[in-house]
């Protein structure tokens, strides 16, 4: 829908007071949030239509915060993980810049089309991709259309069509496409867990599909290694997986808001959160106990000792943002697991998407995460404890030397202690 002047003035306005009143960043300077929005007035008030509006929003957002803020409709494009439930790394092919399929994660729209980890992504929907640098932000997707693609594969490169069909949005603050969010194998008497997403908001369903897992088929593994490679984050559930680490109540950590920076706020007087509910019947009770709290602190569940504690490995890449670096994160500081791959990127501030009107929504970071050793890693990302870059050429060659780094850390625990 084409707006007319007076709703993108509306919109402008709408934005401008939100970002004001509720964006969470302790050096927010308003001053210069309001030469922002002038410097951008003209572009995004006189836009000639819905397109070129939205490009003007988010040109405007990106010059106070180019990652955390930004503008949703049914039009926007969202990043690849969300979108077609993969990510993409940058890679020199031929003299030349080439986006190439990296994480492909189980159950998801890439996977359902047939792509490939090491495909090499050459058009979508009838356009060359071409990334500007290799630094360059993953290319978009849009989502609830299906996409044609074209990807060159294996050595001799041979040329394959695709199609992409992604997805409703099942929640319109955080749009992604359907996937199978855990998935799980043997390998070699090692229990490999992959966690591709924390689907919903509080987690009920991952959480038991954990139980059934645990306590069932790992109940006596002695070695674990738990993938979160490419996984977004998502809901609460991680805090299930967290207490699977460990035999006991730990405090994990806390979301701290605007409000409690402005004013200095205890953590410790914060309403504690240690446990996912596995029933839905749970649910009233946790909205009437934390409705309107934005800082909460999570403690682990205390499920007892396993076999494979001590004797654990996680895997991490750039990809790995949100509820899973918070993960990765706990363990780390904790030693409860050695962390394996490369450098998370640090994006674990809590956004809420806020409705605008028109069918726009504005999604704003609102509070941060601090660990609860007093940490956080927002824009500095979590440092593996054995670094291991991903490799194309394995990729292609169809072997993963991450999860061999993986599995090789895990003998070695195990040599050790014997």
């Amino acid at each position: 829908m084409d707006l007319n002047k007076e709703q993108r003035e509306t919109l402008l306005g709408k934005i401008q007071a939100q970002v004001s009143e509720k964006y969470f960043d302790p050096t927010f300077d308003k001053s210069a949030w309001d030469r922002i929005i002038q410097r951008h007035r003209s572009a995004v008030v006189d836009a000639s239509d819905a397109a070129i509006f939205e490009k003007a929003v988010t040109e405007m957002l990106s010059d106070l915060s180019p990652r955390t803020l930004g503008l949703l409709s049914e039009r926007t494009k969202i990043n690849p993980r969300n979108a077609i439930n993969a990510s993409f790394s940058v890679q020199s092919i031929e003299g030349g810049l080439r986006w190439v399929f990296q994480d492909v994660l189980p159950g998801g729209v890439a996977v359902k089309a047939g792509v490939q980890t090491g495909d090499v992504l050459l058009t979508a929907a009838g356009k060359e991709m071409l990334p500007s640098s290799d630094k360059a932000l993953e290319p978009p997707f849009e989502m609830g259309h299906t996409i044609p693609v074209t990807v060159s594969r294996g050595q001799p490169s041979e040329v394959v069509t695709l199609s992409l069909n992604t997805g409703n949005p099942k929640y319109k603050d955080n749009p992604y496409s359907d996937l199978t969010a855990v998935t799980s194998r043997d390998i070699n008497g090692v229990a490999y867990l992959r966690v591709s997403l924390f689907q919903g908001k509080v987690g009920i369903d991952f959480a038991n599909e954990l139980d059934r897992l645990f306590r069932g088929s790992f109940a006596a593994s002695k070695n674990l290694i738990i993938d979160l490679r490419g996984n977004p984050g998502g809901g609460i559930g991680g805090l299930a997986l967290m207490s699977y680490l460990t035999p006991n109540r730990l405090p994990v950590g806390y979301s701290k808001n605007r409000e409690m920076a402005e004013k200095r706020i205890d953590p410790s007087t914060f309403p504690r959160f240690s446990k996912v509910p596995r029933s839905r019947l749970a649910i009233p009770g946790l909205a009437l106990k934390f409705m309107g709290k934005t800082s909460v602190y999570l403690y682990t569940e205390g499920l007892g000792n396993q076999a494979y504690q001590g004797s654990t490995v996680i895997l991490v890449n750039e990809h790995t943002t949100g509820a899973a670096e918070m993960v990765a994160q706990f363990a780390q500081e904790n030693r409860l697991a050695t962390i394996v791959g490369s450098r998370t990127p640090g994006r674990l501030v809590s956004r809420k998407a806020s409705k605008l009107g028109f069918g726009y929504r504005l999604v704003i970071p609102v509070a941060a995460y601090v660990s609860a050793k007093g940490t956080q890693i927002e824009g500095k990302g979590i440092t593996p404890d054995v670094e291991v870059p991903w490799s194309f050429s394995d990729a292609t060659a169809g072997r993963d030397n991450q999860l061999d780094a993986a599995l090789k850390q895990v003998s070695t625990a195990n040599t050790r202690t014997s």
